[in-house]
């Protein structure tokens, strides 16, 4: 039963911040996943919205900011008391901390209308290449298939999975198209079939994010490799109890 802790332990921290981070780590969790995107001066740091409304006590889309802006953000205290002045990492921070606490990444890439698909690719590049973090230890995933082309062509030794809602009717041509390594879905609709004839080409499947292990008790048995969950301790807890 493998597990990736999604966002970090974002049941138990605020989600990706470095606390949910460590977090995961101190649950023992081998992988987290985390969704990456540039601010205005280019640097690239972790976090899911296009805003910064709903995770922080700030106003503004994440690609207006500066990095000094966004790390005056407090990213921790709408989450409890505990995580007052915790801030957004960079990705930087967030890699240093993976490689030092022996985590995996999954490193998505966040692409929202307008922005430079070409630069954030680099930039994630850049910073993979300063933390000197090795291939094994990573994988890219993103909705969009362009981004996932830009890095198989400039940095192929790293995975490369394909994210979906629902798995479509030519997801095995868009998986050989950027040679993939995996597909992740969203649980709720995939099908034993579907499972099946995915695994039968041998690809990993992912699915996110069931939140209960009651939920995709099933999926297992069709084949999933993976679940990408915001209570990865309820997952450990299954596990040892078995």
């Amino acid at each position: 039963m493998k597990i990736t802790a999604h966002r970090g332990g974002s049941s138990l921290a605020p989600e990706n911040t470095l606390a949910a981070f460590n977090k995961a780590a101190e649950l023992g969790c081998e992988w987290i996943e985390i969704d990456v995107q540039l601010s205005l001066d280019k640097v690239p740091v972790v976090i899911h919205d296009k805003t910064v409304e709903r995770c922080t006590d700030g106003i503004g889309a994440v690609s207006t900011m500066t990095l000094e802006s966004l790390k005056s953000l407090d990213a921790g205290l709408w989450f409890g008391e505990e995580f007052r002045d915790e801030r957004i990492p960079t990705l930087k921070e967030t890699l240093l901390l993976a490689k030092n606490k022996h985590l995996k990444v999954n490193v998505e890439i966040k692409l929202y209308p307008q922005d430079n698909l070409a630069l954030l690719c680099e930039k994630i590049k850049k910073v993979i290449i300063d933390v000197d973090v090795e291939a094994s230890q990573m994988l890219f995933s993103s909705f969009n298939i362009a981004a996932l082309k830009y890095m198989q062509y400039h940095q192929p030794q790293i995975h490369r999975g394909l994210l979906v809602e629902t798995i479509p009717a030519n997801a095995l041509l868009l998986l050989a198209e950027i040679e993939a390594y995996s597909l992740h879905c969203n649980y709720v609709f995939l099908k034993e079939q579907q499972a099946q004839w995915i695994k039968k080409r041998g690809y990993q499947l992912y699915c996110y994010t069931p939140n209960s292990p009651q939920q995709v008790s099933l999926h297992w048995d069709w084949g999933v490799d993976m679940m990408i969950t915001d209570v990865p301790q309820a997952y450990i807890k299954t596990i040892n109890l078995n």
